[in-house]
């Protein structure tokens, strides 16, 4: 990760966190944060359904708040984030073992993501 990528990521993150929730977060609620590059061209077909793909991971029972995100300035070299959240750590583990989630990251991340960055964090207040 370089380290002019990392500052807008960050900023982008803190903006979703407090913008995107339905729903007030709670104390230890878990924020998890991705932003990456895929290897399909932008705009392609290929690139429409991986993000589908993605997006659908918010019918898993414990996601809150999920937000898909396209990056519009230059400043980082990822081009998409997904953002959402779980209400404490057992959620974020189903979630993280869900077999949707799994089968996804096994058969479609690996394969078409170039390059990522994950955040996870909690809200302290």
């Amino acid at each position: 990760m370089k380290l002019r990528n990392l500052i807008p990521v960050l900023a982008l993150t803190l903006f979703f966190t407090l913008n995107s929730c339905n729903n007030t977060p709670e104390k230890g609620t878990i924020t998890h944060t991705v932003f990456f590059k895929l290897k399909h061209p932008q705009g392609s077909e290929a690139e429409k359904v991986f993000i589908e793909k993605a997006v659908g991971l918010k019918s898993i029972s414990t996601v809150m708040n999920m937000t898909c995100v396209k990056e519009v300035s230059k400043k980082n070299d990822f081009d998409w984030g997904l953002t959402m959240q779980f209400k404490n750590q057992a959620d974020y583990d189903t979630y993280t073992k869900h077999p949707d989630h799994v089968a996804f990251v096994e058969n479609i991340w690996l394969k078409e993501v170039e390059d990522f960055m994950e955040i996870d964090y909690v809200d302290t207040e």
